[in-house]
């Protein structure tokens, strides 16, 4: 009976001298630059402007030579101009949500898949989970990274995998009980939720065998580690990936908690002052910059990741020579993040004014209910429909609801309000109200 297959973790690259992963950095790089010059118009064109060519590329420190990449320019070459090979070499595409109801694409041929399965297994090694943990992945599948990313990842580790996939709490729970999942895989609020649905079925998650949670897709923070590790027996790990650069799996927690490693022999991290693009050292905060450097079917070059955090240099006490990223809790943008769904104001401003008799005044309220964040939409009315009859109201607020669902893809309460009622500004107006992290979670 032949036994399963079991990934060799390639863990070199995790214990490399700096000098020598410098060394395969700048071999990557240049490779990357080269095939991006010569194969995407879009990056040709803005190494043009900046008088740049793919010689003048010779050490890794070069890199800041090069343009930056932001989330638009994915938006403007929609769907597949930033591809650097033939859709006949493009094994699977990925897709996460832009501001206009389009997505944002990205595509993987079958060497990309193998990296990004490779950096998930190097990150659960690091955690310390192997072929015999049963993980229960309950991140979504579909064109959103988190499901399948962690799925393949876990399978090329060894490991058993059971792809819950999200919702059906009560399910959730039966399988980790009845399986013996000894790690799980999804937002940190979710498994919230899911120790408060526990608790109310009588299920007691320290008598589980779950040991590890790898938590992501939403900021976090240590308060909410802090609650997760006290009412269950894991250790709650984040893992930090962009569906622009791979996925799940850019970096990851090792078992000290002290920060992600960036597996920067395909990632390489800069840190920029956001209003200047300047590069800052190691240790001062400021905007997380990306390069793929083994990414073939769709390289990207300097992606302003707009996450805010500092690189940590120093050798962590696992022994890895990787650098790590602050835990990031904020961004230099106006996207928010709510159940690992990336959404712009600009998002909803387009789903409501699609509707006739709104207006242009709105409010965006996230709150953390019950251990689930809600969104909220506050939005004026004109006079007209704000004496209209309750049940038109109502009728008006699901087509709204239902509007935005299908541009955004979650689900929001929407509150129409009288006009006149909600905040002007004659400056920059403030349209969301996040307020999920004004208090720590309560033992």
């Amino acid at each position: 009976m032949a036994s399963k297959t079991v990934f060799n973790p390639i863990s070199a690259p995790d214990y490399l001298p700096p000098e020598q992963l410098k060394e395969l950095q700048t071999t990557r790089l240049r490779q990357r630059v080269t095939e991006a010059y010569e194969k995407v118009p879009f990056f040709r064109a803005k190494m043009e402007d900046l008088k740049v060519v793919p010689g003048d590329i010779q050490k890794i420190e070069d890199i800041a030579k090069l343009p930056f990449s932001v989330k638009k320019d994915l938006r403007d070459t929609y769907p597949f101009g930033l591809f650097a090979q033939p859709m006949n070499r493009v094994v699977r595409v990925h897709a996460s949500s832009g501001t206009t109801g389009k997505p944002i694409v990205v595509g993987y041929n079958q060497r990309d898949i193998d990296v990004w399965k490779e950096v998930i297994v190097r990150g659960l090694v690091s955690a310390g989970l192997g072929p015999d943990d049963v993980i229960q992945v309950s991140y979504g599948y579909g064109l959103f990274t988190g499901g399948l990313g962690l799925h393949y990842g876990a399978e090329a580790l060894g490991a058993t995998v059971v792809p819950a996939s999200g919702g059906n709490t009560h399910r959730q729970i039966m399988l980790m009980k009845d399986f013996g999942v000894t790690a799980i895989c999804c937002t940190p609020s979710y498994f919230i939720h899911l120790i408060d649905k526990a608790q109310s079925m009588g299920v007691d998650m320290k008598t589980l065998s779950l040991r590890f949670g790898i938590f992501g897709a939403e900021p976090w923070t240590q308060e909410m580690r802090r609650y997760i590790e006290a009412h269950t027996a894991i250790k709650a790990l984040d893992i930090y990936g962009l569906s622009e650069i791979v996925g799940p799996g850019v970096a990851m927690e090792c078992a000290e908690q002290d920060g992600s490693h960036i597996f920067e022999d395909h990632f390489y991290p800069e840190i920029i002052n956001p209003d200047t693009g300047e590069v800052l050292p190691d240790g001062e905060e400021g905007e997380l910059v990306l390069t793929t450097l083994s990414k073939e079917a769709m390289p990207m070059i300097r992606y302003r990741t707009r996450d805010i955090t500092s690189l940590n240099s120093e050798r962590c006490s696992c022994g890895r020579t990787l650098r790590r990223i602050r835990r990031i809790t904020s961004r230099s943008d106006d996207m928010f993040i709510i159940r690992g769904v990336n959404v712009f104001p600009s998002q909803i401003e387009t789903a409501l004014l699609s509707i006739e008799g709104t207006l242009p005044h709105y409010q965006i309220i996230l709150r953390r209910e019950n251990n689930l964040d809600t969104l909220e939409v506050q939005v004026e009315i004109n006079a007209q429909l704000a004496s209209d009859t309750v049940s038109g109201i109502t009728a008006l607020e699901k087509r709204i609801a239902k509007n935005l669902e299908q541009i955004v893809g979650i689900h929001a309460i929407i509150k129409l309000v009288q006009p006149e009622t909600l905040q002007r500004s004659e400056g920059k107006i403030q349209r969301v109200s996040d307020l999920r992290n004004l208090n720590p979670i309560s033992q």
